[in-house]
Protein backbone atom coordinates (compact mmCIF):
# COMPACT_ATOMS: atom_id res chain seq x y z
CA UNK A 1 0.00 0.00 0.00
CA UNK A 2 1.47 3.42 -0.93
CA UNK A 3 2.25 5.77 1.94
CA UNK A 4 -0.20 8.35 0.61
CA UNK A 5 -3.08 5.84 0.66
CA UNK A 6 -2.19 4.68 4.17
CA UNK A 7 -2.14 8.32 5.36
CA UNK A 8 -5.52 8.97 3.78
CA UNK A 9 -7.10 5.92 5.36
CA UNK A 10 -5.72 6.76 8.80
CA UNK A 11 -6.91 10.34 8.40
CA UNK A 12 -10.37 9.03 7.55
CA UNK A 13 -10.34 6.82 10.65
CA UNK A 14 -9.35 9.79 12.82
CA UNK A 15 -12.23 11.85 11.42
CA UNK A 16 -14.72 9.03 11.97
CA UNK A 17 -13.54 8.57 15.55
CA UNK A 18 -13.86 12.31 16.13
CA UNK A 19 -17.49 12.14 14.96
CA UNK A 20 -18.07 9.06 17.13
CA UNK A 21 -16.58 10.78 20.17
CA UNK A 22 -18.79 13.84 19.68
CA UNK A 23 -21.88 11.70 19.27
CA UNK A 24 -21.14 9.66 22.39
CA UNK A 25 -19.94 12.73 24.34
CA UNK A 26 -17.00 10.73 25.69
CA UNK A 27 -15.88 13.46 28.17
CA UNK A 28 -19.43 13.43 29.56
CA UNK A 29 -19.34 9.63 29.82
CA UNK A 30 -16.03 9.85 31.68
CA UNK A 31 -17.48 12.37 34.15
CA UNK A 32 -20.45 10.10 34.73
CA UNK A 33 -18.10 7.15 35.21
CA UNK A 34 -16.11 9.07 37.84
CA UNK A 35 -19.37 9.83 39.65
CA UNK A 36 -20.42 6.17 39.59
CA UNK A 37 -17.00 5.05 40.81
CA UNK A 38 -17.35 7.42 43.74
CA UNK A 39 -20.81 6.03 44.48
CA UNK A 40 -19.65 2.41 44.47
CA UNK A 41 -16.82 3.27 46.85
CA UNK A 42 -19.09 5.09 49.29
CA UNK A 43 -19.99 3.57 52.66
CA UNK A 44 -23.39 1.88 52.66
CA UNK A 45 -23.47 1.47 48.88
CA UNK A 46 -24.84 -2.09 49.15
CA UNK A 47 -27.54 -1.21 51.69
CA UNK A 48 -29.97 -1.14 48.75
CA UNK A 49 -28.87 -4.17 46.69
CA UNK A 50 -31.29 -3.54 43.80
CA UNK A 51 -30.19 0.08 43.30
CA UNK A 52 -26.55 -0.92 43.77
CA UNK A 53 -26.82 -3.59 41.08
CA UNK A 54 -28.26 -1.08 38.60
CA UNK A 55 -25.38 1.29 39.34
CA UNK A 56 -22.81 -1.48 38.86
CA UNK A 57 -24.40 -2.45 35.54
CA UNK A 58 -24.42 1.15 34.32
CA UNK A 59 -20.78 1.54 35.33
CA UNK A 60 -19.79 -1.64 33.45
CA UNK A 61 -21.54 -0.42 30.30
CA UNK A 62 -19.88 3.00 30.47
CA UNK A 63 -16.47 1.45 31.12
CA UNK A 64 -16.85 -0.69 28.00
CA UNK A 65 -17.88 2.28 25.85
CA UNK A 66 -15.13 4.58 27.09
CA UNK A 67 -12.40 1.93 27.04
CA UNK A 68 -13.31 0.80 23.50
CA UNK A 69 -13.28 4.37 22.20
CA UNK A 70 -10.05 5.46 23.90
CA UNK A 71 -8.27 2.29 22.78
CA UNK A 72 -9.29 2.84 19.14
CA UNK A 73 -8.27 6.48 19.37
CA UNK A 74 -4.85 5.55 20.76
CA UNK A 75 -4.27 2.83 18.16
CA UNK A 76 -5.06 5.20 15.28
CA UNK A 77 -2.63 7.77 16.70
CA UNK A 78 0.08 5.16 17.31
CA UNK A 79 -0.28 3.70 13.83
CA UNK A 80 -0.02 7.18 12.32
CA UNK A 81 3.24 7.80 14.17
CA UNK A 82 4.62 4.40 13.14
CA UNK A 83 3.71 5.10 9.52
CA UNK A 84 5.60 8.40 9.51
CA UNK A 85 8.64 6.77 11.15
CA UNK A 86 8.62 3.95 8.57
CA UNK A 87 8.24 6.38 5.67
CA UNK A 88 11.15 8.49 6.93
CA UNK A 89 13.55 5.74 7.93
CA UNK A 90 12.73 2.41 6.26
CA UNK A 91 10.08 2.35 3.54
CA UNK A 92 10.17 -1.45 3.53
CA UNK A 93 8.34 -1.24 6.87
CA UNK A 94 5.47 0.78 5.39
CA UNK A 95 3.64 -2.34 4.21
CA UNK A 96 3.91 -3.91 7.66
CA UNK A 97 2.34 -0.84 9.24
CA UNK A 98 -0.28 -0.45 6.50
CA UNK A 99 -1.32 -4.10 6.81
CA UNK A 100 -2.77 -3.29 10.24
CA UNK A 101 -5.16 -0.65 8.87
CA UNK A 102 -7.94 -2.96 7.52
CA UNK A 103 -8.40 -4.67 10.89
CA UNK A 104 -8.54 -1.28 12.61
CA UNK A 105 -11.08 -0.04 10.05
CA UNK A 106 -13.24 -3.08 10.79
CA UNK A 107 -13.20 -2.37 14.53
CA UNK A 108 -14.03 1.30 14.01
CA UNK A 109 -16.92 0.25 11.77
CA UNK A 110 -18.19 -2.08 14.51
CA UNK A 111 -18.04 0.77 17.04
CA UNK A 112 -19.92 3.03 14.62
CA UNK A 113 -22.61 0.43 14.06
CA UNK A 114 -23.01 -0.07 17.82
CA UNK A 115 -23.65 3.64 18.33
CA UNK A 116 -25.97 3.82 15.32
CA UNK A 117 -28.20 1.26 17.04
CA UNK A 118 -27.99 2.67 20.56
CA UNK A 119 -31.53 4.04 20.96
CA UNK A 120 -33.91 2.09 23.22
CA UNK A 121 -36.27 1.12 20.37
CA UNK A 122 -33.51 -0.08 18.03
CA UNK A 123 -33.37 -3.53 19.60
CA UNK A 124 -37.09 -4.11 19.03
CA UNK A 125 -38.78 -6.15 16.35
CA UNK A 126 -40.40 -4.07 13.61
CA UNK A 127 -43.62 -3.73 11.65
CA UNK A 128 -43.08 -2.59 8.06
CA UNK A 129 -45.81 -1.15 5.83
CA UNK A 130 -45.66 -0.68 2.04
CA UNK A 131 -48.23 1.45 0.19
CA UNK A 132 -48.31 2.46 -3.49
CA UNK A 133 -48.48 6.14 -4.37
CA UNK A 134 -48.69 8.10 -7.61
CA UNK A 135 -48.45 5.93 -10.73
CA UNK A 136 -51.56 3.71 -10.89
CA UNK A 137 -50.96 0.05 -11.72
CA UNK A 138 -47.23 0.75 -12.11
CA UNK A 139 -47.13 2.04 -8.54
CA UNK A 140 -48.94 -1.05 -7.25
CA UNK A 141 -46.48 -3.26 -9.12
CA UNK A 142 -43.63 -1.22 -7.64
CA UNK A 143 -45.07 -1.69 -4.15
CA UNK A 144 -44.96 -5.46 -4.69
CA UNK A 145 -41.35 -5.26 -5.92
CA UNK A 146 -40.38 -3.34 -2.78
CA UNK A 147 -42.27 -5.78 -0.58
CA UNK A 148 -40.34 -8.66 -2.13
CA UNK A 149 -37.06 -6.73 -1.64
CA UNK A 150 -37.68 -6.55 2.10
CA UNK A 151 -38.70 -10.20 2.29
CA UNK A 152 -35.41 -11.14 0.59
CA UNK A 153 -33.46 -8.84 2.93
CA UNK A 154 -35.08 -10.53 5.94
CA UNK A 155 -34.16 -13.92 4.49
CA UNK A 156 -30.54 -12.82 4.04
CA UNK A 157 -30.38 -11.54 7.64
CA UNK A 158 -31.95 -14.68 9.04
CA UNK A 159 -34.88 -12.66 10.41
CA UNK A 160 -38.29 -14.24 10.91
CA UNK A 161 -41.27 -12.64 9.17
CA UNK A 162 -45.03 -12.75 9.51
CA UNK A 163 -47.16 -11.31 6.72
CA UNK A 164 -49.85 -9.33 8.52
CA UNK A 165 -51.72 -7.94 5.54
CA UNK A 166 -51.36 -8.33 1.77
CA UNK A 167 -54.04 -6.79 -0.44
CA UNK A 168 -53.52 -7.51 -4.16
CA UNK A 169 -53.95 -4.80 -6.77
CA UNK A 170 -56.82 -4.96 -9.26
CA UNK A 171 -54.53 -5.66 -12.24
CA UNK A 172 -51.10 -6.33 -10.71
CA UNK A 173 -49.02 -5.63 -7.65
CA UNK A 174 -50.24 -4.64 -4.19
CA UNK A 175 -52.63 -2.04 -2.84
CA UNK A 176 -51.43 -2.50 0.72
CA UNK A 177 -49.04 -4.78 2.61
CA UNK A 178 -47.49 -5.11 6.04
CA UNK A 179 -45.14 -7.56 7.74
CA UNK A 180 -43.76 -8.16 11.22
CA UNK A 181 -39.97 -8.55 11.17
CA UNK A 182 -38.37 -10.32 14.12
CA UNK A 183 -34.63 -10.40 14.73
CA UNK A 184 -31.83 -8.57 16.57
CA UNK A 185 -32.12 -4.78 16.03
CA UNK A 186 -34.78 -5.27 13.34
CA UNK A 187 -36.28 -1.84 13.96
CA UNK A 188 -32.86 -0.23 14.31
CA UNK A 189 -31.95 -1.31 10.79
CA UNK A 190 -35.30 -0.89 9.06
CA UNK A 191 -35.99 2.62 10.36
CA UNK A 192 -33.50 3.72 7.66
CA UNK A 193 -36.09 2.66 5.05
CA UNK A 194 -38.80 5.06 6.25
CA UNK A 195 -39.94 7.25 3.37
CA UNK A 196 -40.92 7.40 -0.28
CA UNK A 197 -39.15 5.17 -2.83
CA UNK A 198 -39.21 6.12 -6.54
CA UNK A 199 -38.91 3.77 -9.53
CA UNK A 200 -38.03 4.90 -13.08
CA UNK A 201 -38.45 2.27 -15.83
CA UNK A 202 -40.13 1.40 -19.11
CA UNK A 203 -43.64 0.47 -18.02
CA UNK A 204 -44.55 -3.19 -18.72
CA UNK A 205 -48.19 -2.05 -18.61
CA UNK A 206 -47.88 0.63 -21.31
CA UNK A 207 -48.58 -0.59 -24.86
CA UNK A 208 -46.38 2.24 -26.18
CA UNK A 209 -43.47 1.21 -23.89
CA UNK A 210 -43.06 4.68 -22.43
CA UNK A 211 -40.87 5.50 -19.45
CA UNK A 212 -42.88 5.66 -16.23
CA UNK A 213 -42.11 7.07 -12.78
CA UNK A 214 -43.80 5.29 -9.87
CA UNK A 215 -43.80 5.86 -6.12
CA UNK A 216 -44.37 3.74 -3.02
CA UNK A 217 -44.11 4.63 0.66
CA UNK A 218 -42.40 2.51 3.30
CA UNK A 219 -43.28 3.08 6.94
CA UNK A 220 -41.54 1.24 9.78
CA UNK A 221 -42.49 1.29 13.47
CA UNK A 222 -41.13 -0.63 16.46
CA UNK A 223 -43.10 -3.55 17.84
CA UNK A 224 -43.83 -2.53 21.41
CA UNK A 225 -43.68 -4.80 24.46
CA UNK A 226 -46.84 -5.10 26.56
CA UNK A 227 -45.10 -3.51 29.55
CA UNK A 228 -44.68 -0.23 27.63
CA UNK A 229 -47.62 2.01 28.49
CA UNK A 230 -49.63 3.20 25.49
CA UNK A 231 -53.02 4.69 26.33
CA UNK A 232 -55.72 3.24 24.04
CA UNK A 233 -59.33 3.81 25.06
CA UNK A 234 -61.92 1.30 23.88
CA UNK A 235 -64.36 4.08 22.97
CA UNK A 236 -61.74 5.57 20.59
CA UNK A 237 -61.72 2.46 18.40
CA UNK A 238 -63.82 1.47 15.41
CA UNK A 239 -63.46 -2.24 14.60
CA UNK A 240 -64.57 -3.73 11.28
CA UNK A 241 -64.39 -7.30 10.02
CA UNK A 242 -63.96 -8.37 6.41
CA UNK A 243 -62.92 -11.29 4.26
CA UNK A 244 -59.19 -11.72 3.94
CA UNK A 245 -57.76 -10.89 0.53
CA UNK A 246 -55.38 -13.16 -1.28
CA UNK A 247 -54.00 -14.42 -4.56
CA UNK A 248 -56.78 -17.02 -4.91
CA UNK A 249 -56.80 -20.79 -4.67
CA UNK A 250 -58.20 -23.27 -2.18
CA UNK A 251 -56.72 -21.54 0.87
CA UNK A 252 -58.47 -18.19 0.36
CA UNK A 253 -60.23 -17.30 3.61
CA UNK A 254 -63.99 -17.25 2.92
CA UNK A 255 -64.97 -16.11 6.44
CA UNK A 256 -64.80 -12.56 7.77
CA UNK A 257 -61.69 -13.10 9.88
CA UNK A 258 -59.69 -10.08 8.68
CA UNK A 259 -59.73 -7.12 11.06
CA UNK A 260 -59.53 -3.37 10.46
CA UNK A 261 -59.17 -1.07 13.46
CA UNK A 262 -59.47 2.71 13.22
CA UNK A 263 -58.16 4.87 16.06
CA UNK A 264 -60.57 7.79 15.71
CA UNK A 265 -58.61 10.55 17.54
CA UNK A 266 -55.44 10.03 15.46
CA UNK A 267 -57.03 8.71 12.25
CA UNK A 268 -54.61 5.75 12.27
CA UNK A 269 -55.95 2.63 10.53
CA UNK A 270 -54.45 -0.86 10.83
CA UNK A 271 -55.44 -4.08 9.11
CA UNK A 272 -54.51 -7.70 9.78
CA UNK A 273 -55.46 -10.83 7.86
CA UNK A 274 -52.56 -13.08 8.85
CA UNK A 275 -54.62 -15.74 10.63
CA UNK A 276 -57.90 -17.57 10.06
CA UNK A 277 -58.82 -16.66 13.61
CA UNK A 278 -60.54 -13.30 14.01
CA UNK A 279 -59.37 -13.19 17.63
CA UNK A 280 -55.71 -13.62 16.66
CA UNK A 281 -55.99 -11.02 13.90
CA UNK A 282 -57.54 -8.55 16.33
CA UNK A 283 -54.71 -9.14 18.82
CA UNK A 284 -52.09 -8.57 16.11
CA UNK A 285 -53.90 -5.48 14.81
CA UNK A 286 -53.89 -4.01 18.33
CA UNK A 287 -50.15 -4.66 18.52
CA UNK A 288 -49.71 -2.83 15.21
CA UNK A 289 -51.79 0.07 16.52
CA UNK A 290 -49.74 0.23 19.72
CA UNK A 291 -46.56 0.55 17.66
CA UNK A 292 -47.96 3.38 15.53
CA UNK A 293 -49.33 5.25 18.55
CA UNK A 294 -46.05 4.75 20.40
CA UNK A 295 -44.19 6.25 17.45
CA UNK A 296 -46.59 9.20 17.48
CA UNK A 297 -45.98 9.65 21.19
CA UNK A 298 -42.22 9.65 20.64
CA UNK A 299 -42.56 12.31 17.95
CA UNK A 300 -44.56 14.53 20.27
CA UNK A 301 -42.37 14.07 23.34
CA UNK A 302 -38.92 13.94 21.74
CA UNK A 303 -38.33 16.10 18.68
CA UNK A 304 -35.08 14.31 17.84
CA UNK A 305 -37.15 11.38 16.58
CA UNK A 306 -39.02 13.59 14.12
CA UNK A 307 -36.22 13.59 11.54
CA UNK A 308 -36.60 9.83 11.13
CA UNK A 309 -40.17 10.20 9.98
CA UNK A 310 -40.30 13.52 8.10
CA UNK A 311 -40.38 11.77 4.73
CA UNK A 312 -43.43 9.75 5.74
CA UNK A 313 -45.43 12.93 6.21
CA UNK A 314 -44.78 14.04 2.65
CA UNK A 315 -47.02 13.19 -0.27
CA UNK A 316 -46.12 9.93 -2.00
CA UNK A 317 -45.18 11.91 -5.09
CA UNK A 318 -42.49 13.85 -6.94
CA UNK A 319 -39.79 15.51 -4.84
CA UNK A 320 -40.46 13.56 -1.65
CA UNK A 321 -38.41 10.42 -2.31
CA UNK A 322 -35.58 9.16 -0.12
CA UNK A 323 -34.25 6.75 -2.76
CA UNK A 324 -34.51 6.45 -6.54
CA UNK A 325 -34.27 3.16 -8.44
CA UNK A 326 -33.58 3.78 -12.14
CA UNK A 327 -33.88 0.79 -14.49
CA UNK A 328 -34.04 2.68 -17.82
CA UNK A 329 -32.35 4.37 -19.64
CA UNK A 330 -29.48 3.36 -17.32
CA UNK A 331 -29.21 1.32 -14.11
CA UNK A 332 -28.64 3.11 -10.81
CA UNK A 333 -29.98 3.11 -7.26
CA UNK A 334 -29.27 6.37 -5.42
CA UNK A 335 -30.12 7.37 -1.87
CA UNK A 336 -31.12 11.04 -1.96
CA UNK A 337 -30.15 11.58 1.70
CA UNK A 338 -26.64 10.16 1.75
CA UNK A 339 -25.75 10.23 -1.98
CA UNK A 340 -24.81 6.54 -1.71
CA UNK A 341 -25.33 4.83 -5.06
CA UNK A 342 -24.85 1.45 -6.77
CA UNK A 343 -25.38 0.38 -10.37
CA UNK A 344 -26.59 -3.18 -9.76
CA UNK A 345 -30.33 -2.53 -9.45
CA UNK A 346 -31.23 -6.23 -9.61
CA UNK A 347 -29.02 -7.02 -6.60
CA UNK A 348 -30.62 -4.25 -4.57
CA UNK A 349 -34.12 -5.42 -5.45
CA UNK A 350 -33.01 -8.92 -4.41
CA UNK A 351 -32.42 -7.65 -0.89
CA UNK A 352 -28.85 -6.31 -0.92
CA UNK A 353 -29.71 -3.08 0.92
CA UNK A 354 -27.33 -3.26 3.91
CA UNK A 355 -24.91 -0.67 2.43
CA UNK A 356 -27.79 1.81 2.04
CA UNK A 357 -29.00 1.13 5.57
CA UNK A 358 -25.55 1.50 7.14
CA UNK A 359 -24.76 4.67 5.18
CA UNK A 360 -28.02 6.26 6.31
CA UNK A 361 -27.56 5.24 9.95
CA UNK A 362 -24.05 6.74 9.90
CA UNK A 363 -25.35 9.88 8.17
CA UNK A 364 -28.15 10.23 10.72
CA UNK A 365 -25.85 9.72 13.69
CA UNK A 366 -23.34 12.27 12.37
CA UNK A 367 -26.17 14.75 11.83
CA UNK A 368 -27.27 14.31 15.44
CA UNK A 369 -23.68 14.84 16.59
CA UNK A 370 -23.51 18.07 14.58
CA UNK A 371 -26.78 19.25 16.11
CA UNK A 372 -25.42 18.52 19.57
CA UNK A 373 -22.41 20.68 18.71
CA UNK A 374 -24.69 23.51 17.58
CA UNK A 375 -23.95 23.06 13.88
CA UNK A 376 -26.69 23.31 11.25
Amino acid sequence: MPVSEARDRLSDLAQRLDALGRYLDVPGLERRLDHLNAQTSAEGFWDDPEAAQKTVQERAGLEHQVTTFRKLEQEVNDLGELLEMAAGEDESMVDDVASQIPELESRVRSAELARMLSKPEDKNDAILYVNPGAGGVDAQDWAEMLFRMYLRWCERKGFKIEILNEQPGDEAGLKDASIAVRGPNAYGYLKAENGVHRLIRISPFDSQARRQTSFAAVHVVPEIDDDVEVDIKKEDLEVDTMRAGGKGGQHVNKTESAIRITHVPSGIVVKCAAERSQHKNRSTAMKMLRGLLYEKMLEEKAKQFADNYESDKSAIDFGSQIRTYTMQPYQLVKDERTEHKVSNVDAVLDGEIDPFIEEYLLFSANREADKADGKS
